[in-house]
């Protein structure tokens, strides 16, 4: 992994360099499509096929509904791409359960595209869109290399096509800022990736988040601080991704939607999923919830609705029943929330203040921890189990993790409040303690920083068991 690391900076600081010389904005689309397919090759070569089938597909299908806006050719392009998704996703896990029957046996190995959830979902982005009669006309060339994009193939951000075009079609000359920026967001992205393994590692082995998941004695202490634990694991994993990947488009002039903003800082679980995988969230919003909602006037089918979206949100993830109930779970959350509002306006109570809104704070911070019990287990039972010991007194005796386990999650807990305190206060792109420092010799800091967590993370981790970012298994 750490290899590949240095093999892929490298590929970067020689993507980049050619990018600047080229003006000509085809050009730099040929250039950025040859280098993604290259990457997403990387994983494994014959990935790349899926992605171009799907490009094809949804690029003719794009042309045909514009021409004919009928929401039965809609659908039928919707359903294709369900089709695809479902066949690479969720059939090989479907047929495990049949795995003894020999027609079904080899449907088991069928290897998932990484990828494939977040493309999919920027294609159907598009269908919608052009069915929506938004002003969109791309090339060939501008969508292959919106569906390939190369920072964002693995993992997102989701994107749109309306935010995506200009800016393929812009020229950017070389400015420091964004090479400043872009770099800036990439060492900070490894760093938090670092503290994300150390959570699910441990000092030792056997220590952390990944080995308590797997413990079969837990008390009620324990599935919490497991609980949080992993969820801030996660957070750091997935987060510190998405500033890489968002730092890498900032080096060639791109920039790509936030994926995170102080999640854990929410008072609520509606602000929660405004600052949580945020690109997903407001997809799940726009192309789900909205048309579901408004279909209908009464409370209880927007209630519905909520509930219904969310379920859907378990299943992009996997088809599995933890995550369907992952899913509702939140969808329940969503709507009590809603309930709580209405009753909030119907008797003039005012639930802010010095008191109420760190209470609110802490409701929904324990809230969204316990439902990370039903995103990592490992099955329905391992989950419920961990639900009853965090929800029964009687369960509740001494911790039994080591040492080290508690003083990595209290010290997570306490630097991530802390820079979050100190971020909402003085602004995420306050940089007045370096403002004297001429902005290209900045960049060249920030790039030697860079190298330097990346020769780190591979020395620190070269003799450990290999570790994959969480999300390339959605």
């Amino acid at each position: 992994m750490s290899k590949t690391w240095l093999v892929e900076a490298v590929g970067i600081s020689l993507a980049c360099l050619l990018s600047w010389r080229v003006s000509s904005p085809r050009l730099r689309q040929v250039l950025f499509l040859i280098s993604s397919y290259l990457f997403y090759a990387g994983v494994a070569r014959w990935f790349v096929g899926v992605l171009v089938a799907s490009t094809l597909m949804n690029y003719g299908w794009g042309s045909l509904l514009r021409r004919r806006p009928t929401a039965g050719l809609l659908w039928g392009g919707v359903l294709v791409n369900l089709l695809l998704l479902g066949g690479f996703k969720y059939v090989p896990g479907i047929s495990a359960s049949w795995a003894q029957m020999s027609p079904f046996a080899a449907l088991t190995r069928i290897a998932v595209p990484v990828g494939i959830s977040f493309w999919t979902f920027e294609a159907l982005s598009y269908l919608f869109d052009v069915y929506r009669d938004q002003e969109i006309d791309p090339s060939l060339l501008e969508f292959s290399l919106y569906m390939a994009f190369g920072p964002t193939v693995l993992s997102g951000p989701i994107c749109r096509l309306p935010d995506m075009l200009p800016q393929f079609r812009e020229a950017r000359p070389l400015e420091w800022e964004d090479l400043r920026h872009g770099l800036q967001r990439i060492w900070l992205g490894i760093f938090m990736m670092m503290v994300a393994r150390t959570l699910g590692s441990g000092l030792q082995p056997g220590q952390g988040v990944d080995a308590g998941f797997e413990s079969t004695r837990l008390g009620g202490i324990d599935v919490w601080l497991l609980a949080i634990g992993y969820g801030f694991q996660l957070f750091f994993d997935f987060a510190g991704y998405s500033h890489i990947a968002i730092g890498v488009a900032r080096l060639f002039g791109f920039r790509l939607p936030e994926n995170f903003n102080l999640p854990y800082l929410s008072t609520s679980p509606s602000e929660f999923w405004t600052r949580w995988h945020m690109s997903l969230s407001f997809w799940i919003r726009d192309y789900v919830f909205l048309p579901l909602a408004t279909a209908r006037r009464e409370v209880w089918w927007r209630n519905l609705s909520l509930l219904i979206s969310m379920v859907i949100f378990g299943l992009w993830h996997k088809a599995t029943l933890v995550f369907v109930i992952w899913g509702a779970y939140h969808g329940v959350l969503l709507v009590l929330h809603r309930v709580w509002q209405q009753t909030q306006r119907r008797f003039g109570f005012d639930s802010t203040g010095w008191f109420f809104t760190p209470m609110a704070w802490l409701v929904t911070f324990l809230a969204i921890c316990f439902g990370w019990i039903f995103f990592r287990a490992p099955n329905s039972e391992k989950a419920f189990a961990m639900s009853r010991a965090a929800l029964s007194p009687t369960s509740y005796h001494p911790p039994s993790f080591a040492l080290d386990y508690y003083l990595v999650v209290g010290a997570t807990l306490a630097g991530y409040f802390l820079v979050s305190a100190l971020r909402a206060r003085l602004g995420a792109e306050d940089e007045s303690i370096f403002a004297w420092i001429p902005v290209e010799l900045r960049s060249g800091c920030y790039a030697a920083m860079l190298y330097v967590l990346i020769f780190l993370y591979f020395v620190a981790f070269q003799t450990t068991q290999p570790h994959a970012f969480i999300y390339f298994q959605f």
